[in-house]
């Protein structure tokens, strides 16, 4: 009997990881409304019962999607030294035409007409990358700065990845990244790792 249990508890974390695989893929592609938990389920090779035994509901398991999606490093890395510049060519390099999807982007984005799942979504991007970034940051105001950051890398991805308005959508993804480290100078250069005494000069 004792033999078998370490077989079951894997058995239990592939299943859960699998399901958890799933919705991801279908709140990112369907939202939170049109995401099913039958169509999951169906993805992840389990039964509609088996996603309520392991996360109790579809909002539950929304919740943990979203903490999937957004805790991982995307835009906003895990160092300080360098930071504006480091966003910049990420956003610039993730949003263009040949990039990989920026899954949270998409997730956020199709799922915002539901009032349920957009306060989950704003604690995701508030408890993991609003969290990075404004500690990454330091000083006054952190918090408000790191969403005002948030903000402009979300404008840009849903302008030059999603809606491909023409200026974003062609521009020249070097040029475009020093366009962006230039907004994003007067937000981070508390950090002192671009360049603090060129920042302080134009305070």
């Amino acid at each position: 009997m004792s033999a078998a249990q370490p077989g079951r508890r894997r058995d239990a974390v592939a299943t859960r990881e699998a399901i958890l695989a799933a919705a991801v893929v279908e709140f990112t592609e369907h939202g939170y409304a049109k995401a099913g938990v039958r169509q999951i389920a169906e993805r992840a090779g389990v039964t509609a019962m088996m996603i309520n035994r392991y996360f109790g509901s579809k909002k539950d398991l929304f919740a943990e999607t979203v903490d999937r999606s957004f805790g991982p490093p995307t835009i906003v890395g895990d160092e300080p030294r360098g930071l504006t510049r480091a966003m910049a060519h990420t956003l610039a390099e993730r949003t263009a035409s040949d990039a990989e999807r920026l899954d949270p982007f998409l997730l956020m984005l199709r799922s915002a007409s539901v009032p349920e799942a957009v306060d989950i979504v704003r604690r995701g991007i508030e408890t993991h990358v609003g969290t990075r970034l404004a500690g990454l940051l330091g000083g006054p105001e952190a918090e408000v700065r790191a969403q005002l950051g948030l903000a402009l890398a979300a404008g840009t991805w849903l302008l030059r990845a999603v809606l491909g308005t023409n200026a974003l959508a062609t521009a020249d993804t070097d040029r475009l990244a020093e366009l962006l480290a230039d907004m994003l100078e007067p937000i981070t250069w508390e950090t002192g790792a671009d360049d603090p005494a060129g920042a302080a000069g134009q305070r």
